[in-house]
């Protein structure tokens, strides 16, 4: 396992922008308290009396020497004691901001719990009071203002080999709209669970914001909203900032990832066309959901005894995670011998105007491919009674879609419905654990986007499946690093699917989780990334030879946040 850097005090901090350090004698030679100011450096009060005389700390710590498990103990109880999921977030980010290694161990060690505070459903709430609970600046902004000037702002961040990169310009933050500037906490809670679930170095990472304005008049009125006071830009001068964006990143950081993330639809689905034949890039609402929900479908079938192909797929939703599901699920049975044609055949919409059909006008371009030759349904429930769906997928940001009718009516045509709740927050999610359970008298196969609590219902305890793209892009993204892909594929998001699929153990089944515990996340992103990696080295896509022990070397590569020595 790849541990901690050593690093001295004059090493860059990219995780965040660090106060200037202090100096002893002003010629800029670095002292003791610069070790405690640098969250990278800093071990607080685990340095050893040894590196305490030796780096100048004596007297600058409590004289008591504490383990990192120590350190991890008082953190967890103290993180416990806050009085909601909004300070316990706040309590975990100003522990990243100084001392980052505790922070990863610390999550690691309580991952199930401490996921759902730094990134979905917590993240959201945190987004949209971001100028309230603002304390030090993580990431790079990059502004409508900066128009050719974007490659000397990049200049400014310290670190010399970024590896993956999250951008978002904050105009569909989860299911919660337009956040502007607000949106940085997103790629800040990506990258968080890229080094946690997948082990890569977070030094090697980079959170973005493109701060191109905001509609979100509420924020405009904010005293204390961070960006840009302007409405979003649209057209040409969007775009180019953005190329400009993506030219400058792969000049300076040529072997790096770029993942978009929470951009609108009519941006997403474009820029993703357009730049994922040039650079080595992916959209993780588009490509990332539908990777986990097409996990979840294959690990649910194993309880119903069904097969792919036998599905009738109703997804309530068209946008960027609806459509990428269709194609994602077009893309597995086109694989088993199926045409595209009759493959999205087995994928049904309904958007906010109704089952989307053929005779439907004005349908964008996504959503043409998958309009059938079918009589019109207004909503949902008329959908469900016309198509006899076998599975139902939310991915609409609608609170409360599948009303009781639907959860029964799916209930009365499947012995075992597949009912999928996957739009996040929590706030959004289109039903609950304990309502699909019990409309369904006890025969649904749940998943969410967010995190439910076991639910107990006529004696049986079931374990919901949270369907987080946490399970998946961590590990599409190191098995991209491995290998040093040019780019990034649909292929490698089937495989990720599958591999992710076949870590689902009988015991997850027989709760009704049609996922893996989330405690084995870095085991399951390290087969992800070996089932990318392969993928990769198939399509003649890796830059790096191909090694003996490929898994070997995706383990060995893994970042593991301990102490390093430094006396």
């Amino acid at each position: 396992m790849q541990e901690s850097k050593d690093l001295s005090p004059e090493d860059p901090v990219p995780a965040s922008i660090p106060a200037n350090p202090s100096v002893a004698d002003g010629g800029g030679t670095p002292v003791g308290v610069d070790w405690l100011r640098n969250p990278v450096l800093n071990k607080g009060t685990a340095f050893t009396a040894a590196e305490r005389d030796a780096l100048g700390l004596r007297g600058l710590l409590p004289p008591r020497v504490f383990s990192q498990e120590d350190q991890v103990d008082r953190v967890t109880l103290s993180f416990r004691r806050e009085p909601n999921a909004l300070e316990q977030y706040v309590h975990l980010m100003d522990l990243q901001d100084r001392n980052e290694t505790l922070f990863y161990r610390v999550v690691m060690e309580h991952i199930e719990e401490m996921l759902p505070i730094i990134y979905t459903p917590t993240v959201g709430r945190a987004c949209q009071e971001y100028g309230n609970i603002f304390r030090r600046p993580r990431g790079l902004y990059l502004t409508a203002e900066d128009h050719g000037r974007v490659q000397e702002i990049l200049g400014h961040w310290p670190a010399q080999d970024v590896r993956v990169i999250v951008v978002t310009d904050g105009e569909r933050i989860l299911g919660l709209g337009d956040l502007g500037a607000n949106g940085m906490r997103i790629p800040v809670g990506k990258l968080s669970l890229y080094t946690v679930c997948a082990g890569i170095e977070p030094h090697g990472c980079l959170p973005v914001t493109l701060d191109v304005g905001t509609n979100n008049e509420t924020l405009l009125r904010d005293r204390f909203y961070n960006g840009l006071r302007q409405p979003r830009l649209r057209g040409e001068a969007y775009d180019a900032i953005v190329e400009e964006f993506v030219t400058a990143v792969t000049a300076r950081w040529p072997k790096a990832l770029i993942q978009f993330e929470d951009f609108a639809s009519h941006n997403a689905f474009r820029l993703l066309e357009k730049y994922q034949s040039r650079v080595c890039t992916f959209n993780d609402d588009i490509q990332g959901t539908a990777a986990v929900a097409l996990a979840g479908v294959l690990s649910a079938l194993r309880l119903t005894r069904g097969e792919l192909k036998d599905q009738t797929i109703l997804l309530f939703g068209a946008g960027e995670a609806g459509i990428g599901i269709g194609e994602l699920v077009t893309a597995a049975l086109v694989g088993q011998g199926f045409t595209a044609e009759e493959a999205r055949r087995r994928c049904w919409f309904v958007d906010s105007k109704g089952l989307v059909v053929r005779n439907r006008e004005h349908l964008t371009r996504q959503k043409q491919p998958f309009a059938h030759e079918h009589p019109g349904a207004s909503d949902l429930f008329s959908a469900i009674q016309q198509l006899q769906p076998t599975v139902l997928i939310g991915v609409s940001g609608v609170a409360g879609a599948f009303t009781r009718a639907t959860v029964e009516s799916m209930a009365r045509i499947n012995r075992m419905p597949i009912i999928f709740a996957l739009s996040n927050p929590t706030s959004m999610a289109e039903c609950t654990a304990e309502q699909a359970y019990t409309w369904s008298g006890g025969r649904a196969i749940f998943a969410s986007g967010s995190p439910f609590p076991p639910f107990r219902y006529q004696g049986r305890t079931f374990i919901p499946g949270q369907g987080n793209n946490a399970y998946v892009f961590p590990g599409v993204g190191l098995g991209i690093l491995v290998s040093e892909s040019r780019h990034v594929t649909e292929s490698m998001f089937f495989q990720a699917a599958l591999a992710l699929a076949r870590q689902v153990e009988s015991d997850d089944l027989a709760h009704g989780r049609v996922y893996p515990c989330f405690q084995r996340i870095r085991e399951v992103s390290a087969a992800i990334a070996l089932a990318v990696a392969e993928e990769a080295y198939r399509l003649g896509l890796a830059r790096r030879p191909r090694p003996n022990d490929l898994l070997a070397e995706i383990k060995a590569s893994m970042y593991e946040p301990c102490y390093q020595s430094y006396a």
